[in-house]
């Protein structure tokens, strides 16, 4: 039977030893500011020493966030150190070993099983950490001479804990699955771009990046993709013993597009029904968001079938397709549809343009919106549409761009702004409330967008760039 490995019971803790090993230094730096994050947290006078629950309830904000970015950098330190650790285990336990490898050795089918019975985790994480630690692995010649890993810059930033072991992954495996046919120059430059994207924002956001990076890097590899996720839809529908009907579906990103716009549409006419004052309120409305969901897709085919009641509110249902003048000229490069992160092939934008009712926004050269219009006091469809292209969603947290809506900056009866592209952005209610009440400043481009914090959030009041432009890369772009 698998156990956990296990330390000898005399084994002396890493702190404990004097004179760190190189590969431990930096971690022994970040967990002594760590210690130091963790007592200037706590109260100067009439601290109660205690568990780490009962210390962390008795820190102030500002320490509580020192003491957060002190133990995320540690965790990345520690999880660097684990995936070369990692790859040396996978190493020793080649087929080339046979029963004497380093896992069977130990009584395991394979590292992976090992690695993740040492942590305790998943063996999905077991294989990131694998092949993480393997990708950034420095290599050896055959006269032993040391190179450079194949990645570089992921082994520069994840040596250096600027970037997770999850951002370390999802961009080695992307760059392994286009390195077939990318130039190794263009690699080298969208590696870069995305180290220092990683660097900056959340996994979330770093993955369109990627897929982004990899439709610029891979343009013919586009479509086959498309053809591989359209092969996998499939819903399925099943009946449980309590009488509840379970779907799932699985659709790519071309079918997905109107499903995904029609009930985030109604969901979004029901969210807004909730505010006192607009017209039909429905104030007592408690239901979730998956449970509005739901009856937004049963509403979609009551009125299919042909139901006599009102149809629902799908109005402001639009699916935008988003591409470059030149890709819709040549039909060679890449599209987005708003509100879905995977790019599509230009010809699916063409397809989609010819069989489905939608909102082609063409992008000059510089990717800046072409003939979108002005509106005296609200926004207009054109506007939104610029909005969109400049903010990818909610300028502040990314949410998705079906939630959310256009605001002015300075306001219209307040600030007598104007309601002009330059006065626009695009909010989740959240991110709306919470800048107007925090004193947030905003500060737009034609491009980009810039969130300015408040000094209790942020003495230095360092700009926060917001928008598309986040998780964009200008250098893979220009490449």
């Amino acid at each position: 039977m698998e156990q956990p490995p296990r330390l000898a019971p005399d084994a002396p803790a890493a702190s404990s030893v004097s004179g760190a090993p190189g590969a431990l230094v930096a971690l022994e730096r970040d967990v002594a500011a760590l210690r130091e994050a963790w007592v200037g947290a706590m109260p100067a006078w009439g601290a109660i020493r205690g568990s780490a629950q009962v210390e962390a309830e008795q820190m102030s904000d500002a320490g509580l966030m020192q003491v957060v970015d002190a133990l995320a950098r540690v965790r990345r330190d520690v999880d660097a150190a684990f995936a070369r650790v990692a790859a040396e285990v996978a190493a020793r336990s080649g087929p080339e070993f046979g029963e004497v490898g380093f896992a069977k050795a130990h009584g395991f089918h394979n590292p992976v099983r090992l690695v993740a019975a040492a942590t305790g985790g998943s063996r999905a994480d077991a294989q990131r950490l694998i092949a993480v630690g393997v990708a950034t692995a420095e290599r050896q010649t055959f006269s032993g001479e040391r190179t450079p890993a194949r990645v570089p810059r992921v082994a520069a930033a994840l040596q250096s804990a600027t970037i997770s072991i999850e951002a370390a992954c999802a961009i080695t495996t992307m760059l392994e699955r286009a390195s077939v046919r990318a130039e190794a120059d263009r690699a080298e430059v969208v590696e870069r771009a995305l180290v220092d994207l990683a660097a900056r924002v959340p996994l979330e956001t770093l993955m369109r990046g990627v897929r982004e990076a990899e439709a610029r890097l891979d343009p013919d590899g586009v479509e086959p993709r498309e053809d591989e996720l359209r092969m996998e839809r499939s819903l399925t529908m099943r009946e449980d013993r309590r009488g509840v009907v379970h779907l799932h579906a699985r659709l790519d990103p071309e079918s997905a597009a109107p499903v995904k716009a029609a009930i985030e549409a109604l969901v979004s006419d029901a969210l807004r029904r909730r505010q006192p004052g607009e017209p039909m309120a429905v104030v007592d409305d408690h239901r979730s968001i998956p449970q509005i969901q739901a009856d937004a897709l049963a509403a979609l085919a009551r009125h299919t079938l042909g139901c006599t009641q009102t149809a629902p509110p799908l109005a402001k249902t639009t699916v935008v397709v988003r591409i470059d003048l030149d890709a819709l000229v040549s039909g060679l490069g890449h599209a987005r549809i708003d509100g879905l992160d995977q790019p599509i092939s230009a010809a699916t934008a063409r397809r989609m343009a010819a069989d489905a009712e939608l909102v082609p926004a063409v992008l000059g050269g510089e990717s800046l919106p072409l003939d979108l219009g002005r509106a005296a006091r609200l926004f207009t469809k054109a506007q939104r549409l610029a909005l969109g292209e400049r903010d990818g969603g909610c300028a502040s947290c990314g949410q998705n761009i079906g939630y959310v809506e256009a605001h002015h900056i300075d306001w219209w009866e307040r600030d007598a702004g104007p309601t002009d592209l330059s006065n626009g952005v695009m909010l989740c209610s959240f991110c709306h409330h919470m800048i107007h009440r925090d004193g947030w400043q905003i500060r737009p481009g034609p491009r980009e967008i810039w969130f300015i914090p408040p000094p209790h959030i942020d003495p230095a009041q360092a700009p926060r760039l917001g928008g598309r432009a986040r998780f964009e890369l200008r250098d893979a772009a220009a490449a």
